[in-house]
């Protein structure tokens, strides 16, 4: 009796505690009334929905490409004044065009002619100082091809010397090779977190011996396309083919030009192609619906008509190709606008022709001149026009 009053009493305090909110009662299990709870927000409780997931968004770059860089004995010459007579110094030949070089997500240029060390000589056999490179990399180049019919100039110690001269100033490049490896490999850019696989070759030869089979990429539609899928598989989502083709002087594309086009433009390995070696511009064309940027003139060089060569020779234009990236991966060239370009003698300052005239730059005859040549060859579309503000 008196125990079963024991009980009922400590149950009594139990309860009274519990309603006071005093802890002390427990018999070794949790209860809630010990732990607190931790409320929770769902959907279903506020009545509201989770905000999706944005939607992937497509990834727009510019590729900016141009002519050759064609080094006569007269403009190394004024390299070399504006060097002070010690060494030689190209970029102030370059500093019109350096914003739109820079300014793109990816500039891509083309080496004619060999770079080395040895004493630097001009036309017909070609060695240029390799103090063009710094020029190169201090305009802003990101990578530049060196398959031209002057890549054998100076034999395998030229190529050599311009990969070297290259690479110790920044600059990727391919086209012409140090070694059976390297010709193997891929040039892999990347802008904007997109991988851009860049692809030279010549379709042209000056008869020079071949110092090893892989010296120097040869145009085949065949060798292109296998190198191009080499490169989707390792990533590629971008492929630019750049082609040294075509007849001297000749605005007109030449049949090896259209062979080569029609034959990649079918691809969907091929992104876009574009084009040098004729020295005067050519037109940019839609093949199979892709655009071809068939001949970018001479960026830098001393053809002119003084030197007994068409005016055209002046003339080049900077392409500027507009792609566009879709979420799912594919790519293409929406539109490609084209700065022309005056190679204004006798200081071999690269001049942006419409921005010049624009801002009455002498001579503006010559510059007008030089804008109506290659506008009326490139020509003008709602997908390709030519280009005169100030950045790309």
């Amino acid at each position: 009796m008196i125990h079963g009053l024991v009980v009922s009493f400590s149950a009594l305090l139990c309860a009274v505690a519990v309603a006071v909110g005093v802890s002390g009662c427990g018999t070794g299990v949790a209860s809630s009334a010990t732990t607190p709870s931790v409320p929770t927000t769902t959907a279903a409780t506020t009545g509201t929905t989770p905000s999706p997931a944005p939607e992937p968004a497509p990834v727009d770059l510019t590729i900016e490409a141009n002519g050759d860089f064609l080094i006569h004995s007269p403009v190394w010459m004024r390299a070399q004044q504006l060097a002070g007579g010690n060494g030689y110094n190209f970029a102030p030949m370059l500093k019109m065009i350096k914003p739109y070089v820079e300014g793109a997500d990816l500039a891509l240029c083309h080496v004619e002619t060999p770079m080395t060390p040895r004493p630097p000589k001009g036309y017909p056999v070609f060695n240029t100082p390799t103090a063009l490179a710094k020029a190169i990399a201090s305009t802003g180049y990101d990578a530049c091809d060196t398959a031209s019919n002057h890549s054998l100039d100076s034999g395998q110690y030229g190529i050599d010397q311009t990969g070297y001269a290259l690479s110790r100033n920044g600059i990727k490049h391919t086209g012409s090779f140090n070694s059976a490896k390297a010709a193997k490999k891929i040039l892999m850019l990347e802008a904007k977190g997109v991988k851009v696989a860049f692809l030279a070759y010549t379709a042209i030869s000056n008869g020079q011996a071949m110092p090893h089979p892989w010296s120097v990429n040869w145009a085949s539609t065949g060798k292109i396309l296998s190198d191009a899928k080499r490169a989707r598989k390792q990533g590629a989502q971008v492929v630019v083919v750049n082609l040294h083709a075509g007849d001297e002087y000749v605005k007109t594309p030449s049949a090896t030009q259209m062979k080569l086009a029609r034959a990649l433009t079918k691809s969907s390995l091929i992104t876009a192609i574009i084009g040098q070696h004729v020295h005067v511009v050519q037109p940019i064309r839609k093949i199979n619906n892709k655009l071809v940027v068939f001949g970018e003139g001479n960026t830098l060089s001393n053809q002119s008509a003084d030197a007994g060569l068409l005016a055209a020779t002046q003339d080049g234009y900077l392409a500027l190709l507009r792609i566009r990236v879709e979420p799912d991966g594919k790519a293409a060239v929406r539109r490609v606008d084209y700065v022309p370009t005056y190679v204004r003698h006798p200081d071999f300052t690269v001049v942006p022709v419409g921005w010049a005239l624009d801002r009455g730059l002498q001579p503006a005859s010559e510059f007008k001149a030089s804008w109506n040549r290659t506008v009326g060859t490139v020509g003008r579309t709602t997908r390709y026009a030519p280009y005169r503000k100030a950045k790309p």
